[in-house]
């Protein structure tokens, strides 16, 4: 099959020509730290909504704005001294922090989804770092796949799932850490509350909360492989694909030495199989609820849902 949107290496001419692409108002998805995002400049409306529409994402599911440092982040949100101290922290890195909106912060209307917040994160990634130096403008970017499917982890996951819909697809290689930042809403008062679990490992201290839609991934359903998917299995049924973990087998193994975070890592590349394979279910071994292990086991209730 021949693939409609091209794939080019995220090397200096596949940057500049991505650079190129955005700048005009167009969809291009870019390799990150975590998953692949599906990037349009933040700055017009046409642009967002562009995004909306190639993923068939709910208009109430607000957008991650990426941007270069922490001095960009403030010109656009409220930080509050405990904000300011995550972010200096943490970023670069696989942390999104949910924060008040300024009053005529210069973004499109709908990064935010009509709510008085902003999803905001300094990615780690060098190809999306030098994107962003490449770029006057900040880059919103969810994961650059179909609504509610499976993120995407390589740039062959993302052709699977939006070849024809978005304009160039950079290839930066597997995602190191497979799963979605960490989202965190840093309340006016400084209390710190989960919005998702992710790849970032957020102190005990911080309250998880069941809130409404503040942040992407908070859907009831999501990274789903359009299959039954079965938790906690120990042996498969004979129309099962077994995804494994530790010494727990199957037709694939999240991690053979029970390390979590390689499981994290070959999360999404293990559903891809598992939604491509013959067989009419999936089922999937116990993961330890612990760590990133709890990112993980979100992810698959979700999917499982």
């Amino acid at each position: 099959m021949v693939s409609k949107t091209p794939i080019i290496a995220a090397d200096a001419k596949g940057l500049e020509r991505a650079a190129r692409a955005l700048e005009q108002g167009g969809l291009v998805a870019v390799p990150t730290e975590t998953v692949y995002g599906l990037a349009a400049r933040a700055d017009r409306d046409d642009a967002v909504q562009s995004i909306y529409r190639a993923k068939g994402r709910p208009d109430n599911n607000p957008l991650i704005v990426h941007v270069a440092c922490l001095d960009e982040a403030q010109s656009f949100a409220e930080f509050s001294p405990e904000a300011q101290t995550l972010a200096k922290q943490h970023w670069p890195g696989p942390l999104t922090l949910v924060l008040p909106r300024k009053a005529g912060a210069p973004l499109a209307h709908a990064v935010s989804a009509g709510l008085p917040t902003l999803a905001l994160r300094v990615p780690a990634h060098p190809a999306m770092r030098a994107l962003l130096k490449l770029c006057d403008f900040p880059l919103a970017a969810p994961s650059a796949n179909r609504s509610g499917f499976i993120s995407p982890t390589s740039a062959q996951h993302v052709a699977a799932s939006l070849d024809g819909r978005i304009d160039l697809i950079l290839d930066g290689g597997p995602c190191e850490t497979g799963l979605e930042s960490t989202i965190i809403a840093v309340r006016e008062s400084g209390r710190q509350e989960i919005l998702r679990p992710g790849a970032f490992f957020a102190e005990q201290s911080v309250a998880v909360t069941s809130a409404g839609i503040e942040a992407p991934g908070q859907l009831s359903r999501h990274y789903a492989p359009g299959k039954p998917v079965r938790l906690f299995a120990k042996v498969p049924a004979d129309d099962e694909f077994m995804i494994g973990f530790g010494p727990i087998k199957g037709d694939c193994n999240l991690s053979e030495d029970g390390d979590l975070s390689q499981a994290a890592q070959q999360l999404y590349a293990c559903l891809h199989l598992g939604a491509l394979a013959g067989a009419a279910r999936i089922a999937i071994a116990p993961i330890p609820e612990t760590d990133i292990g709890v990112a993980i086991n979100d992810r698959l209730r979700r999917a499982a849902r």
